[in-house]
């Protein structure tokens, strides 16, 4: 029932081609695998008191910015390495060192106390693209719409979600959640799927010990909560011993951006550690804020640091993110910056 609406939906709307229609790069088993985790999740009940990531002063809980901007972003970049990946038959292992709880409900309380997915994803859904940028963006916004088979949003899948959507049978997923609620919730989703495994175990403990993994090829995305005051150092210092371990793996960090200090520091810190390293990695620096951060306000910008790059990735970027700017920017156009981090 689901893959006949599905394909009526591919017949009367073209850019809202599912993955297992021709010309996919999601293999039927993923597809089946992705209406599973969401029909497991949908049927749950999502408790309104879920405890979720925080992140300093930004008393971050996902369920309240699931879908906002700062997951556009970070999740556009995740589907096009992932797509890149797939271009050679060799498997890869995506490592997810954060993984919270997989699926959010935007129907729920918290989604629409925040509200922040309705100037994010929603504002995607309903956008339109350039014919160049458009199939750059379309394997991400058709991840969404599998959770979301009746149009109407109502569902946001996480990092895990849109990874596992992207594994070939060759493939492998290690999502890492120590959040007890948050890490049922992923069990529950991922049960039974023997191409993926929720680890009890804290990510910074899980990101030396987890590479380089058996396939020799991959990503590792780091994606902290930010509760802590040592949490950018945290990241660099982790970063550094994980890369120094396998140094021809991709890295994705994404990070708030409160101040501007700390995340140059981490910018050069990671890129310190990327080019001492045998062999030298490359970096690519990405920043997107929708509007002027100001003092108590929600979080206006973000950015991600990507380490050993598709060479593919930058020319993609500067396509992709001048034509988010409408779309993503609050009270105005939002702005980015894109550079390759200098020693």
């Amino acid at each position: 029932m689901l893959r006949a609406a599905l394909a009526a939906r591919c017949a009367a709307d073209p850019g809202s081609q599912p993955y297992d229609c021709p010309g996919s790069r999601l293999c039927g088993a993923a597809l089946k695998a992705l209406h599973r985790v969401r029909d497991t999740q949908l049927r749950a009940s999502l408790p309104n008191g879920l405890p979720w990531r925080t992140a300093g002063a930004m008393n971050y809980r996902h369920a309240f910015h699931a879908g906002g901007f700062a997951d556009v972003i970070k999740h556009i970049l995740l589907v096009r390495i992932l797509t890149h990946l797939q271009d050679k038959q060799a498997a890869f292992r995506v490592i997810d060192t954060h993984a919270g709880a997989g699926l959010y409900d935007l129907t729920g309380e918290e989604a629409n106390r925040g509200g922040e997915w309705l100037t994010g994803i929603a504002r995607m859904m309903q956008a339109r693209f350039s014919e160049n940028t458009a199939p750059l963006i379309k394997p991400y916004l058709d991840i969404v719409r599998a959770f979301n088979p009746e149009r109407d949003l109502k569902a946001y899948p996480g990092s895990p979600l849109i990874a596992r959507a992207l594994l070939r049978p060759q493939d492998r997923l290690t999502a890492c959640e120590v959040e007890p609620k948050a890490r049922k919730r992923l069990i529950d989703a991922l049960r039974r799927d023997p191409q993926a495994r929720v680890v009890d175990l804290d990510g910074w403990v899980a990101l030396p010990a987890f590479v380089p993994p058996n396939e020799r090829r991959g990503l590792v995305l780091i994606d902290p909560p930010y509760e802590q005051k040592d949490e950018f150092e945290r990241l660099a210092a982790g970063f550094a011993e994980a890369f120094a371990k396998w140094p021809t793996g991709s890295y994705l960090l994404w990070y708030p951006v409160k101040s501007r200090r700390a995340t140059d520091s981490l910018a050069r810190h990671v890129t310190e550690a990327a080019g001492a390293a045998t062999p030298a990695g490359k970096c690519l620096r990405l920043e997107f804020s929708v509007a002027p951060q100001t003092a108590g306000a929600a979080l206006a910008s973000a950015g991600l640091l990507v380490v050993n790059p598709p060479w593919t990735l930058m020319g993609e970027l500067r396509a992709i993110l001048p034509e988010l700017e409408k779309p993503l920017g609050q009270g105005g156009a939002g702005r980015f910056r894109l550079e390759t981090p200098k020693l």
